[in-house]
């Protein structure tokens, strides 16, 4: 049976090479980035601020947050991302997103559970960020909860798929300014009562592609929060620079 599976891979590979989940070119291996487009993502570690994540120039000593977190703490505990959201990373995201690139989830969640370190430590559940059923219809499938799947198997953390509610339809984020994009997602998100028994006191790890200025994601851990959530972190593939 392996010697049928090998034999079939081949001809695959034959038929369809393997090429680079960015830009198409051939690769050595199966979901993978040619070396230029791996060398020309950003990868964010520390020092980085230890609320959100974002990125730090020089080291300013554990614990130190942004000016944005020391002004406003978010609701998240702490936050982690694999790389900048930059136009070396933007077509691995919108592809995901966008254009039905499915195949690209697990490669993208195998860098979030190698970068998700401390995030990930003695999490109970992974929690992807829900769309509004009616977007879900459109687009057919949620680019969170396809991040979710093979993240949860790789870091071995249950994956909840319906716990997280949208329950107002929003319009898009995108060219919102941060104090409209607050606006436009508050009350957006509930706990589904069924599952509001196994959240209590848990600590759940908010799974999405990117991070821009937080504010789906600090209303999605506000929510978690107050339905009896333990704790809340969050874990996305990449992440928006913002000046601190």
């Amino acid at each position: 049976m392996l010697h049928v599976f090998r034999l079939w891979h081949s001809l695959l590979d034959l038929l369809a090479p393997p090429s680079c989940l960015r830009c198409g070119e051939l690769t050595g291996a199966e979901a993978a980035l040619c070396p230029e487009c791996w060398g020309n993502l950003r990868f964010i570690s520390d020092p980085s601020c230890a609320s959100c994540g974002l990125p730090f120039a020089y080291d300013l000593g554990p614990g130190t947050l942004c000016g944005a977190c020391a002004a406003e703490p978010p609701s998240f505990s702490r936050a982690a991302a694999v790389c900048v959201y930059n136009e070396a990373s933007r077509p691995l995201v919108t592809g995901l997103k966008f254009a039905d690139r499915l195949h690209t989830a697990p490669a993208l969640a195998k860098l979030m559970a190698s970068r998700g370190g401390k995030v990930l430590e003695g999490a109970d559940m992974l929690v992807p960020v829900p769309l509004h059923p009616r977007r879900l219809l459109r687009r057919r499938y949620n680019q969170a909860a396809e991040l979710g799947r093979p993240l949860s198997r790789a870091c071995g953390v249950q994956l909840e798929t319906k716990l997280l509610l949208r329950a107002r339809r929003t319009q898009s984020q995108t060219g919102l300014t941060r104090r409209q994009r607050r606006e436009n997602v508050a009350r957006a998100f509930q706990v589904s009562p069924a599952c509001v028994a196994k959240l209590a006191g848990k600590c759940v790890i908010l799974v999405d592609d990117v991070m821009t200025t937080g504010a789906t994601l600090e209303a999605c851990a506000r929510t978690l929060l107050r339905a009896g959530a333990g704790e809340v972190r969050v874990l996305t593939f990449a992440r928006t620079e913002r000046a601190s």
